[in-house]
């Protein structure tokens, strides 16, 4: 396991999560072993290695776009609750 280099306390206060004193030792144990784990691999050579976003290839599973015909402004603003010149008006969200 790597020494632990940063303060449980402190990173329980990011994550927003009160951890009572067990789980603080078993949390700073586990990520240690994370933080080891990370240290192991930057042993590793990997300047032959082309870097990737994917490990594996991606395809485009989405369907193709195609031109249909879009619901008439009318028939929309008929199922609105509020409405003024031709808008909908719906409730603030950010003040």
């Amino acid at each position: 396991m790597a020494e632990a280099q940063f303060d449980i306390k402190y990173v329980a206060h990011l994550a927003r999560i009160s951890l009572t004193p067990d789980e603080e030792k078993k949390l700073s144990a586990q990520l240690g072993n994370i933080l080891g784990y990370i240290e192991k691999l930057k042993e590793l050579d990997v300047s032959n290695v082309e870097p990737t976003a994917h490990a594996v290839p991606m395809v485009n599973v989405t369907r193709a776009d195609a031109i249909q015909n879009s619901l008439p402004h009318n028939e929309a603003m008929r199922n609105a609750p509020k409405q003024a010149n031709g808008l909908f008006i719906v409730p603030k969200i950010v003040e």
